[in-house]
This record gives structure tokens, sequence and C-alpha cells, in this order.
């Protein structure tokens, strides 16, 4: 694999970090992972859902905002989403002039799935395969986004999520490219606290049911 460290100039000058692994050989497909505020790209999910894609001839795409970075302590939600849509579409941008992609898949957890409505308004994500992670789905940006985007999809999240609101949840399998997985007695990482093996058992068989996506 090819390690490609980078940043650019991201929301109000503030630097956004990203790593991009390469394939030896050139790849014609992308995984972009948008993780959450404080869940990095380093946790989990997003840790073993990127070993996934580079044994599926992917090159992957960690974006590492850091807004838990005192720089961010004084905006509000909006101006945060706003950062946040403005990075992530600044990191792609910056990747995509570099290289030539075909096929992509993009994985959104909790703030990261602000970006994976945003980004898949985009023309050409308009066939790219979604992952939401403990979506936000109070917020109306990301609902709509799940109901109604074409992409071939899949929905992951805990009923001891704050999260998780049953009604819109369910309004979501109106969408017949959505997949859902409500996941009983997790969290917002998607885990059991205080039981460590039924957590690893959790977490193989959400990254079975990415693989096969």
């Amino acid at each position: 694999m090819k390690l490609v460290k980078g940043s650019i100039e991201g929301y109000k000058g503030y630097a956004v970090q990203y790593l991009h692994i390469r394939q030896e050989e050139v790849s014609d497909r992308l995984a972009v992972m948008l993780p959450g505020a404080g869940y990095t790209s380093q946790a989990p999910l997003f840790h073993y859902a990127t070993d996934i894609y580079l044994q599926k001839g992917y090159d992957v795409l960690n974006v590492n905002y850091r807004y838990n970075d005192e720089f961010y302590d004084d905006f509000t939600m909006e101006e945060l989403s706003e950062a946040i849509r403005f990075d992530v579409a600044k990191v792609i941008d910056h990747v995509l002039a570099e290289s030539s992609y075909k096929k992509f898949c993009l994985i959104g957890k909790s703030l990261g799935t602000i970006a994976l409505a945003s980004e898949l308004q985009r023309p050409l994500f308009h066939e790219a395969k979604a992952i939401w992670l403990t979506p936000l789905v109070k917020r109306p940006d990301v609902f709509d986004a799940m109901q109604t985007l074409p992409n071939r999809a899949l929905g992951f999240i805990g009923d001891e999520d704050p999260n998780y609101i049953p009604e819109r949840w369910n309004q979501l399998e109106a969408n017949p490219q959505m997949t859902l997985r409500l996941v009983p007695g997790t969290e917002h990482s998607l885990e059991m606290p205080g039981k460590t093996l039924a957590s690893i058992e959790i977490m193989k068989d959400i990254m079975a049911e990415i693989g096969a996506l």
C-alpha cells in the first residue's frame, strides 16, 4: 500500500488532515471515510471498514477533521455543519483532481453523516454505495437524504443511541435501496457498554454486511 498524508486549507482557513491509502496497482475504486467528531478513523468501525475495502481493491480516503479542537469551541451546530460540508468537499476535490476513479463507496458516522448527505447530492456520486453509521436522523438534511436518495445503502443504529427515533427510522424502510439494521442494546458507538465480547460479535456482524454491500 502507498500512504499519502496531506492537508488542505479548510473552513475559515483551519487545516484539515487526510490520509489517502492507495493500492500498489492503480485502482478505479475509492472508499471515503467520514468519521464522527470524537469517533476517529482509527476507531473500530472505520479501522475494520478500511481493511475490508482495501482487500476489495479500493483505495481509501480518510478525512481526518478535528472538530473537537479549540478552534471550533465557539461554533454553533449550524456553523459546524457548514464547516464539515466545506471541509469534506474540499478534501475530496483535492484528491479527485489527482486521480481517476469510477466506483465509489462513502461511509459516514454521526457528524460525518452531515457531509455524507451533502456529498451524495453530487452527480459524481449518484451511483455510489453509501453506509450510514449512527446517522443523525433528527436532522432534516440527513433524514431526507436517507429517505429519498437512490444510492444502494446500509444504515446501522443502536436502540440505546440518543439519535435513534423509532418513527423516523421506520419511515426510512420506504426507500427500497436502503437496508436498515437496528442493533439492540448498543449505544452511539454501536457497542454494548461493559460487554466486550458481545461488542466484538456485533462488530463482526456489521463488517460482514459492509463487506457484502
